[in-house]
């Protein structure tokens, strides 16, 4: 799966966890971006994205993750291997 495959899937999973279908992601979106980004979003959003991708990260991999490209970086990774 290409990058540009990632964040394609993972715009329709922000809008849904963030309910806004006006949201468009960037490699460079991050909580500062997203005004109902909160702690408790957050966890929303990466079960969404471990359900979606069907993966699990670890919490060392959560704490380097920043933007919307780390994301997509580290989903790329653990898909391809």
């Amino acid at each position: 799966m290409t990058n540009e495959q990632i964040l394609s899937e993972m715009q329709s999973i922000f809008r849904d966890v963030f309910d806004d279908d006006s949201l468009e992601l960037t490699r460079e979106t991050n909580a500062n971006s997203i005004e109902d980004w909160d702690s408790l979003s957050h966890i929303r959003l990466i079960a969404a994205l471990e359900k979606h991708f069907n993966l699990k990260f670890n919490f060392r991999e959560l704490q380097d993750l920043n933007e919307v490209g780390d994301m997509i970086d580290l989903i790329a990774k653990k898909l391809n291997g």
